[in-house]
């Protein structure tokens, strides 16, 4: 705990650390105590930042992508070096247990290794012409340049990662950025802000913001910011886009991601220890987290009790023990949040298998069943430690019962029939289709979001380079194929 006592923290400016007009206290989620205090810039300060971004964008566009890759593989051996310090910090603004912490901090040092790798690789498409006779002796180079500085709008809920899913990729094309970490977890960003002013980049490239209200809605509509990426709720990102709406916005929303086990599935202890697992391991507050859990008949009265087990053996507590694997949700509206909607689902006539419970910000571990489908627990986002559990006759139910929601994000299908595997591919309207696993990670070098409700954009590292360029064309003419 001795590397996050309390002490004030600056933010950052232009690259340069700053006291601000006012302060933010940062508490820890489990217990409450105080973490920091976060210097808060006032709109002179917002405004310099945006004007640097702006002013710095053509000079960095042109920089050497040796000089970009070099930047970001600096902060990923630094994020190395610091993984148990900076574990620490995650866990405690955001409450989430130390081995995931650690792990949220290993893949961060992923990303910001493999945005470097690709910095170095991009160099546009050639494009012959000559497949049209009025294309003779023409050929096309096909690149891809920044759009403008970036406007990173990271959630709560991955204080370093999703800020890295944003930062890296940005600086990796070239691109200044400007990050709105969220409000209740701003120390890691800030700490990601340290470790980007020890490189060479040019002054201006990053800002680190811990802002909201009106600066925050002058960011957002500031022209000087062309690219919003932003990742959170889906009800704050619809309306986000609305308001800047000549910009292009991207964008990584809610899901209540499902879990189908299928009748040939023969590992149910396997699926159940992964399902229990990826769908508590964040306290549930994870955009993949498994919510529901669809079962065919054939294995549902073997596999529910396994499931409930696995659930029951989850260790809630502390999270800076080394062995819990459940911590406290972000703040106590949320844990009474989801508390009701477990007391609703169960008025309705849901069976509790296990769980239900809550104490302060920490929800037990939640398994109930029999849910009726106009239920928030099956029709919403519950970002908590609940799963809910759906009995079906054949894949044909099972696939709709996993399509039925507004979100689309991941889904996870336990089989080892090569056909039902493409069939789920097929069929269920979500971005990304896991078999014989549950949606457990962000993969940082494939294409990472959803469809529906869950979102308009990419997060993983190539896409989101990607979301950031446009292609630009230039047509070579009396060139000799």
């Amino acid at each position: 705990m001795d590397a996050i006592t309390p002490q004030p923290r600056p933010c950052w400016i232009a690259g340069h650390p700053e006291q601000g007009v006012r302060e933010i206290t940062v508490h820890h989620p489990y217990d409450g105590t105080e973490v920091a205090t976060v210097a808060v810039p006032g709109p002179e300060q917002v405004e310099r930042a945006v004007a640097a971004a702006a002013a710095v964008a053509k000079e960095f566009r042109q920089t050497p992508a040796h000089v970009r890759a070099t930047a970001l593989e600096h902060v990923s051996r630094a994020l190395g070096e610091r993984i148990e310090e900076i574990a620490e910090t995650i866990t405690a603004e955001n409450g989430k247990p130390l081995k995931w912490a650690e792990i949220e901090v290993r893949r961060a040092v992923s990303v910001f290794k493999f945005a470097a790798e690709e910095a170095r690789r991009g160099g546009g498409d050639l494009q012959r012409l000559d497949t049209d006779a009025n294309g003779v002796g023409r050929m096309a180079l096909v690149r891809r340049v920044p759009r403008g500085p970036v406007l990173a709008v990271a959630p709560f809920n991955f204080p370093l990662n999703l800020v890295a899913h944003k930062v890296a990729p940005a600086l990796a094309v070239g691109a200044p950025v400007i990050v709105k970490p969220a409000s209740a977890t701003p120390l890691s960003a800030l700490l990601l802000g340290e470790l980007l002013a020890e490189t060479d980049l040019p002054d201006g490239v990053f800002s680190v913001l811990p802002v909201k209200g009106g600066d925050m809605e002058s960011l957002v509509t500031d022209p000087r910011l062309p690219v919003i990426s932003f990742t959170g709720s889906t009800g704050v990102g619809w309306s986000l886009m609305e308001s800047a709406p000549r910009k292009h916005v991207v964008m990584e929303l809610g899901s209540n991601s499902a879990a189908i086990v299928c009748a040939d599935w023969d590992d149910l202890d396997q699926a159940a220890s992964r399902i229990a697992t990826f769908g508590n391991y964040q306290a549930g507050q994870s955009c993949i987290a498994v919510q529901r859990v669809v079962v065919d008949r054939a294995v549902a009265d073997d596999f529910v009790p396994k499931l409930v087990a696995a659930v029951a053996a989850l260790k809630t507590g502390d999270p800076h023990d080394p062995e819990v694997e459940v911590g406290p949700l972000i703040d106590e509206d949320n844990a009474v949040r989801v508390k009701e909607w477990i007391d609703e689902a169960i008025s309705l006539g849901a069976k509790l298998h296990v769980g239900g419970g809550r104490s302060g910000t920490t929800v037990e571990p939640t398994v109930l069943e029999g849910v009726p489908d106009d239920a928030a627990v099956w029709r919403q986002e519950v970002f908590g430690p609940v799963l809910v559990v759906s009995v079906v006759d054949g894949t044909t139910e099972a696939f709709a019962a996993a399509n039925d929601s507004e979100y689309g994000l991941q889904a996870g299908v336990f089989t080892r029939d090569v056909k039902v595997a493409f069939a789920a591919a097929a069929e269920l309207e979500v971005g990304g289709v896991i078999v014989g696993d549950v949606p457990s990670y962000r993969a940082d070098q494939m294409p990472y979001g959803g469809v529906k409700g869950s979102g308009t954009g990419r997060e993983g590292v190539k896409s989101a380079m990607e979301d950031f360029t446009e292609e630009r064309t230039m047509v070579l003419t009396g060139i000799q194929l």
